[in-house]
């Protein structure tokens, strides 16, 4: 059987600083893109709120790729 290293303390605790700040970003940056998209509309004065819509699908999707180029810095 082979050996298995032991983890490194300062390893994890990095890698969980990391997570925890992943809900945070994500929360923010769809925040950031609905509130400009609710100032687009309120600017041009559209009644359907189309602006609100497109801005915050592109939020998620920044959030999203955020998220993933984050995982990818994680070390098992």
């Amino acid at each position: 059987m082979k050996k298995q290293k032991p983890l490194k303390k300062k390893s994890n605790l990095k890698n969980v600083a990391l997570l925890s700040g992943i809900g945070i970003e994500m929360g923010a940056i769809i925040f950031l893109a609905a509130k400009g998209g609710l100032w687009l509309d309120s600017h041009y004065q559209t009644e359907k709120r189309i602006f609100t819509a497109i801005a915050t699908l592109i939020g998620v999707a920044i959030a999203i790729w955020v998220v993933l180029r984050q995982l990818k810095r994680i070390k098992y």
